[in-house]
């Protein structure tokens, strides 16, 4: 099937009001029925450091799987197995580089003591735990370091500090990757009983693996020095231990792994986990073979489970985490990231086909990211793992597989947003220009789905001055009284009167109300939400905090009036004002940012200054006894915040010596299909075919 919206006009799918546009609908499609050609595979970056570009970014990968695993090296001419990781067993893997060895101890409670003491500075301990004849032995290391005399520098600072002192035995050195090699083996079990008879000899040594001629090789390695010169000098000593040992320079291949037992989770048991410390090189990866049904558990990634493979490499000189798997299994958990399960039908498959296209165009093109092609964040599109997925999010994916958005052939990128306000953004409010014709503002009335069932707030003024919001179900309303002011109480002891018309559990209250205490009710708001908000109030400095690095103008020293100088067709702010003079952005969009991080473009500005009430009538009772109250905040209207109609239509200069409120509809760039809109429609009985159609211009929906 093929279902085409041919121009840019907007269309609100089974509205009178619009059926001339309505109308556009019904003209024959064009084009033949035809099938998309997705990419299989979609790459998600888990961890990566790209520098300014993405910085996400972990010291070890931590991974459990729910069955055994083969892990590996992934090369242009193939793979080679490495080793296993059962299921429910932690494996984890860091970087190595210069590092401190403290030293060993069998004094597990001192060790633990030590690594108590140490783990709140800046050298971070490994707690690795071997066997020498028969006697489990705590080695301690810190680091890695970025230099090797920055792990010279830490340990003369180990060295001189008390806790260490104090554990017998430990006496911090500087090492690195300079090693001999005691002997290669084709198994990990021949390599680990020969690795024994080192330790048992009293000499330091490590079980590598790497890849020689497409093959794995175990490897005994003994040494860990800075320099090949201080190599020699330990040779000697080793040949002694070691008679009969042919010691040799190790080989340096660009990938390879040292095989530990880490205890450092559990200091109190000195059970352990493997621990895989990586020398890798810029094209190096190493591979976990995972399946399509199974998860692999990350544990520095929330502990979240992904299905299929997942990647291991160097970029930024940090490592990164790549999760490759099939398109729709990653569609699974990228709708239920997105949009709650619980949400209709029509509109899970809308997202599901938006994502898709969204995707598919990254797979096809080089991105951003480098080595992924997108990822986990809504820098691309919220990516949470199998926990995300569900029943009605799956079999929505499944009843719209292959199913893509096109132009000409070709995937389009659409974008999506949480919630446009009541109305899109054209292409311009977002970038510096359009230059697009899948975008443009269409009404999205549906959006207000986002505010429905939630509470009013009271914006209320206390006797004393402060102004806030008490929520309606602990307001008891007692009307308008002989000053023509409307009053209300509280319901509740300690009932708490909030800054911003929503809960906001890591923000003190401004004040608290008991049953009897009065205030003054300035209005009723909505409660603030992804459809309509207020945030604030900012002082000048916030806000010039806030903007600082994000625009080229020079800055003043206060700030006395912000206007809103130029809005684009849906009312989005693309020009903005301080004290007279244009604050360059590089896109209209960074305005969101640039204001302490405000939900979306589509605001007006509010002062923050006392306003001064005249009322009607002298109170004779409550302590009222002038005709004029000052009550708290204000804008231009005398209010708070202003009707919807409203919002994104002023553009004349507000003063404020103390502070601005924000007032503003929408959540995101708005730009394509807004999700609540989306949610809102197929509440109305929309399919996901229409819900697209009015979303998007000039597009075809490929159906297989």
């Amino acid at each position: 099937m093929t279902k085409q919206r041919s121009n840019g006009n907007s269309a609100k799918w089974g509205k009178p009001l619009l059926a001339a546009v309505v109308a556009l609908s019904c003209l024959p499609l064009q084009g033949p029925v035809h099938a998309a050609e997705a990419d299989s595979t979609v790459r998600v970056g888990l961890f990566l450091n790209l520098g300014s570009t993405y910085k996400q970014t972990t010291e070890k990968i931590t991974l459990t799987p729910e069955q055994a695993v083969a892990i590996g090296q992934k090369t242009d001419t193939g793979y080679v197995k490495w080793f296993s990781a059962s299921p429910g067993a932690a494996s984890s893997f860091a970087l190595g580089g210069p590092r401190v060895k403290l030293g060993e101890s069998s004094d597990l409670k001192a060790v633990s003591a030590l690594a108590s003491k140490l783990k709140s500075g800046s050298d971070k301990l490994s707690v690795y735990k071997i066997a020498r004849n028969g006697q489990d032995v705590y080695q301690l290391y810190a680091g890695p370091y970025a230099s090797d005399k920055a792990a010279t520098d830490a340990a003369a600072r180990l060295g001189a500090n008390a806790s260490v002192k104090a554990v017998s035995g430990l006496a911090p050195t500087a090492v690195g990757t300079f090693s001999l090699n005691a002997g290669s083996y084709g198994t990990q079990a021949a390599a680990t009983a020969a690795l024994q008879k080192v330790l048992d000899a009293g000499v330091d040594g490590v079980l590598r693996v790497s890849s020689v001629n497409a093959k794995v090789s175990y490897d005994v390695q003994v040494g860990e020095a800075l320099s090949a010169s201080a190599l020699d000098a330990l040779k000697g000593s080793f040949a002694g231990k070691l008679p009969g040992n042919a010691l040799s320079v190790a080989d340096s291949p660009s990938a390879s792994a040292a095989v530990r037992n880490e205890a450092t989770a559990d200091l109190v048991n000195g059970t352990t986990t493997p621990a895989y410390v990586l020398t890798l090189g810029e094209q190096d990866r190493i591979w976990i073979d995972g399946t399509a049904d199974k998860g692999i558990r990350v544990e520095e990634r929330s502990k979240r489970s992904y299905r299929g493979d997942l990647e291991i490499g160097i970029y930024g000189g940090q490592l990164f985490l790549v999760n490759e798997l099939p398109m729709e299994q990653y569609l699974y958990s990228v709708v239920g990231s997105e949009v709650p399960a619980s949400w209709p039908e029509e509109s899970l498959k809308a997202q599901a086909v938006a994502a898709r296209s969204y995707a598919t165009v990254q797979t096809q093109t080089a991105t951003k990211f480098k080595v992924a092609d997108v990822v986990d964040s809504t820098l691309s599109q919220a990516y949470n793992g199998v926990g995300s997925e569900s029943k009605s999010v799956n079999a929505a994916v499944d009843a719209t597989s292959g199913e893509i958005l096109e132009q000409g052939g070709k995937a389009v990128e659409a974008l999506f947003s949480s919630n446009a306000g009541g109305v899109t953004s054209d292409p311009k409010e977002v970038w510096n220009s359009g230059g697009s014709n899948l975008f443009s503002s269409v009404p999205s009335e549906s959006d207000s789905a986002a505010a429905a069932n939630l509470k009013k707030w009271y914006h209320v003024a206390l006797a004393n001055g402060t102004v806030g919001y008490v929520r309606e179900d602990n307001v008891k309303d007692k009307g308008t009284d002989a000053t023509g002011f409307r009053k209300m109480t509280v319901t509740a002891q300690s009932t708490k009167v909030r800054p911003l018309p929503l809960i906001q559990s890591a923000v003190p209250e401004l004040s608290k109300m008991n049953p009897g205490d009065e205030a003054w009710v300035l209005e009723v708001v909505s409660e603030s939400s992804t459809y309509e908000w207020i945030r604030g109030p900012f002082t000048s400095s916030q806000l010039l905090t806030s903007l600082k690095g994000r625009t080229t103008t020079k800055l003043p020293a206060t700030i006395q009036t912000i206007q809103i100088s130029e809005r684009g067709p849906s009312g989005r702010a693309t020009e903005l004002k301080i004290n007279g003079s244009k604050i360059d952005v590089k896109y209209p969009d960074m305005f969101r940012s640039a204001l302490n991080g405000l939900p979306s473009t589509l605001f007006d500005v509010v002062s923050a200054d006392a306003y001064t009430v005249i009322t009607n009538a002298t109170a004779s009772k409550g302590g009222l006894s002038a005709a004029k109250l000052t009550v708290g905040a204000s804008s231009h209207a005398s209010a708070l915040s202003r009707s919807l109609a409203s919002v994104g239509t002023n553009t004349s200069a507000v003063s404020s010596g103390t502070g601005f409120f924000f007032v503003g509809r929408g959540n995101g760039h708005g730009l394509g299909l807004s999700q609540w809109g989306a949610k809102g429609l197929a509440d109305e009985g929309e399919t996901y075919e229409d819900i697209l159609l009015h979303y998007y211009n000039n597009v075809e929906l490929i159906k297989d």
